[in-house]
């Protein structure tokens, strides 16, 4: 028999590259993930991650419904549910929705694994290699991770500080449609875009229906963050605007409730919905059947909106902390804006910094950030980052501002002395 440790060594050595799928042999692992292990060491301030604070876990009220549901209804917590989530909760969200403005039907909804979840199972359902699909330019990283493992053709229109660029859109669609390239869909984050925090405005949501008419293109409106205004008048939503059966919505419990949970559900074309469903049912039978009891337990029970309210004041507050901090300690050649909800601050800075080389010495610094240059498809970006103002205290954010403020100044001073040494050397 050979030593555990020769055994190990055989095992190590075995290479399976010659029988991984195409499809696996493609896929690249999160870089936002991967940066997050670096951020984890102690004494790091990271604005790196879109974490939720823990301070807005609502512990107790979660005991108590926790309770309750095992005294109440044992036997449905406990046991497997339906692929399309279990019909308290669908019923609870139409009727949530439904205030908010958007009507829909119960064949119109369905429970997936956090929001992810739905952008793989939309992805597996609408995509063949090669289709193509649009974006905006940043996005969300996690949706053109899951269209890339899919093989996705994305072409993208550029993210303003009206967010998507419609006059932009309207050409984007217009060129594709003579190539005789139909897109299989829209990507947009319309409402505190994550990266950039940027929201579409009313007249730009219906010019966004209106040219997807045009094209025959569906749009899937991504809203984890819509619920999450400090300021300035809510925008409809493009599901509330949509008369044509056009958009699929998507929205999670993770940025408002606790994601732990993992769940979040997708609205939208029942048609669409059904052959999630069926693809759903291949992968993980049905979601968490626990959490979605406890969920339509928050909303039944009124706890949800009570919640929103309590965590809306708590990352206000941070919000206008980090607002602040920046003003005090980043540069004049630093822009960003100041969103008025969400979870993010989006900064440029001088086209000469690139802040992923920068990332190291800010993590010197114990201070991180997520590079920008990740949020685009196509190679550009590098002079970007975003900034997550809910997860830290007070006390850290103006620390860790202060710190990067700093490493902002010297890379700036170091740069800028280097391109007049290049410009007086002969």
């Amino acid at each position: 028999m050979l030593p555990g440790s020769t055994l190990q060594l055989l095992i190590t050595m075995v290479d399976y590259n010659h029988i991984f799928s195409k499809r696996a042999q493609g896929m690249k692992a999160s870089e936002i993930r991967e940066l997050l292990k670096l951020t984890q060491r102690p004494g790091i301030i990271s604005f790196a991650g879109g974490l939720p604070n823990p301070d807005a876990f609502p512990k107790e009220t979660t005991l108590k419904i926790v309770n309750e549901l095992l005294n109440e209804i044992p036997e449905k917590v406990l046991q497997y549910g339906s692929t399309e989530g279990v019909p308290e909760l669908r019923k609870a969200l139409a009727e949530n929705m439904a205030k908010r403005g958007m009507k829909v039907e119960l064949n119109q909804i369905m429970i997936t694994h956090g929001s992810q979840q739905a952008l793989d199972l939309l992805s597996r359902v609408l995509l063949d290699p090669g289709d193509t699909i649009v974006v905006g330019s940043p996005t969300y990283l996690g949706a053109t991770g899951a269209f890339r493992a899919f093989q996705a053709r994305m072409e993208t229109v550029p993210v303003g500080e009206d967010g998507m660029d419609m006059d932009a859109l309207d050409k984007k669609l217009n060129e594709l449609d003579k190539e005789g390239k139909k897109p299989k869909f829209v990507y947009t984050v319309p409402t505190f875009q994550n990266p950039s925090g940027v929201t579409i405005p009313g007249e730009n949501r219906k010019r966004l229906l209106e040219i997807c008419s045009k094209y025959d293109v569906l749009i899937v409106e991504d809203s984890p963050y819509s619920y999450l205004r400090y300021e300035g008048e809510p925008q409809p939503h493009l599901l509330s605007l949509d008369t044509e059966d056009r958009v699929l919505r998507l929205q999670t419990f993770s940025k408002i409730l606790a994601p732990g949970f993992r769940i979040a559900w997708a609205v939208g074309p029942a048609q669409l919905i059904d052959k999630m469903v069926i693809a759903k049912q291949a992968g993980d039978l049905c979601s968490n059947p626990f959490g979605q009891y406890v969920a339509w337990k928050y909303i039944a029970s009124g706890a949800l909106d009570e919640h929103l309210e309590y965590i809306k004041e708590l990352y206000n507050e941070k919000r206008l902390t980090m607002l602040e901090a920046m003003e005090q300690h980043f540069p004049p050649e630093a822009k960003w804006n100041k969103p008025m909800g969400g979870m993010f601050v989006w900064v440029k800075l001088p086209e000469y910094i690139n802040t992923r080389e920068m990332f190291e010495k800010a993590l010197q610094q114990n201070v991180a950030y997520v590079v920008g240059d990740a949020f685009y498809v196509e190679n550009e970006g590098y002079n970007t980052m975003r900034l997550n103002f809910s997860h830290s205290s007070e006390e850290e954010i103006k620390e860790g501002i202060k710190r990067l403020g700093e490493v902002i100044k010297q890379e700036i001073a170091e740069k800028k002395g280097k391109i007049t040494e290049t410009i007086i050397t002969p």
